[in-house]
């Protein structure tokens, strides 16, 4: 039988002690670190200085803005209401034009004749009833007779009036005093009854359409103090300038577009200058009163998912996040319809360092001193 010896192996106790050692010691110092990583943020976290502030409730303006279409009070198309060739123009493109003022004449020789055979007839006519006239009063002709004389003459006068009328069409005068506008046609060009001349702009006073949402217009008719008043607005022109005259709302269409939910708006602007012509465009700014309007700056907001919130500062100085509904939006401010209160604290500065449930210490600042600088028109 063969017996195998196993010698025993003697391992060194202080190799386990210190491999032991090493990783409480690296346990240790993983734990130390975390620890002064902790408290050195929560040192840096209290280190910088955050500034607070409150909304501010007052009585303010609001500017609303819409795009408008310029319109001349009358703009009319003049058009041929006779055939013939054109035979004179006698203004031109561009020119202000005076009421009767003659502007074209097509060529009038046929009508001319016309109204010539009817002045005869119409001449021959009269000296016939004439004639039975004094037949009837020797009681040689018979009343009748005489009544058929006169119809004659009656239709022989029609009959000259309505060719009068056909010449007088030959010369196209100015309907009204406006600015002309290019020409459809030449001098020789012939010219079939409705062709287009040209156009006609009265820019004495200009019609300015914009479009206004339906909440909107409700807001202004809730808000009207009287049944006459008009809405008073100003004029925004192409080149960012502001019109010299304002305008005011004289007219509202019947009935909402379905489509848009907006209706439309007219206000009426006057023009001494000339300075606006049909169809330009421009911006019309209307002026809304705010009364007791809860206001903060826009740079106290942050946005997620398209929805604004504040941090809001408690007691113990710790930040919470709050979802607050914007009303209404000025240059620089929001007014705010509901998430805050008057006395609610929020951060104005240091939006980007601080998270959820942070403990700050801020700096309070006055949200009068603080708003003065910014595009704020209070009443």
């Amino acid at each position: 039988m063969n017996t195998i010896l196993l010698k025993s192996i003697n391992i060194p106790s202080f190799s386990i002690k210190s491999t032991m050692e090493r990783i409480v010691l690296i346990m240790s110092l993983v734990a130390l670190f975390a620890t002064t990583g902790c408290h050195h943020e929560k040192e840096e976290k209290e280190k910088d200085k955050f500034t607070g502030t409150t909304p501010l409730k007052m009585d303010t303006m609001i500017t609303r803005e819409y795009v408008c279409q310029i319109h001349a009070v009358q703009h009319i198309e003049l058009r041929a209401m006779e055939r013939g060739y054109l035979q004179e123009i006698f203004v031109d493109e561009g020119k202000f034009i005076k009421e009767g003022q003659m502007m074209f004449q097509i060529m009038p020789l046929l009508y001319k004749a016309e109204m010539q055979r009817a002045q005869a007839e119409a001449d021959f006519a009269q000296i016939e009833y004439r004639n039975t006239q004094s037949l009837a009063d020797s009681n040689v002709v018979s009343a009748n007779e005489l009544a058929m004389a006169k119809a004659k003459y009656d239709k022989a006068k029609a009959e000259l009036s309505l060719t009068q009328v056909h010449l007088g069409f030959t010369q196209i005068k100015a309907p009204f005093s406006g600015i002309m506008d290019r020409f459809h046609v030449r001098k020789g060009s012939l010219i079939a009854e409705g062709d287009l001349l040209t156009t006609l702009s009265d820019n004495s006073e200009m019609w300015v359409y914009f479009n206004v949402p339906e909440s909107e217009y409700l807001d202004y008719k809730a808000h009207q103090t009287k049944k006459d008043s008009l809405m008073k607005v100003n004029l925004i022109m192409a080149n960012h300038q502001l019109f010299d005259y304002p305008g005011y709302v004289k007219a509202i269409e019947a009935d909402f577009n379905n489509e848009t939910g907006n209706i439309a708006f007219r206000a009426t602007f006057p023009n001494p200058k000339g300075l606006l012509r049909h169809g330009e465009t421009g911006t019309i700014e209307v002026k809304v009163p705010l009364i007791n309007a809860l206001l903060i700056p826009q740079k106290a907001t942050f946005e997620v998912l398209d929805k604004k919130y504040v941090y809001v500062i408690d007691k113990n100085n710790v930040v919470k996040s709050r979802r607050i509904t914007v009303g209404a939006e000025m240059p620089d401010i929001y007014a705010i319809t509901s998430g805050l209160a008057e006395t609610d604290r929020i951060l104005l500065e240091g939006l980007r360092k601080v998270r959820e449930n942070d403990t700050i210490t801020y700096e309070y600042e006055n949200p009068k001193k603080m708003l003065h600088h910014l595009k704020l028109h209070a009443e």
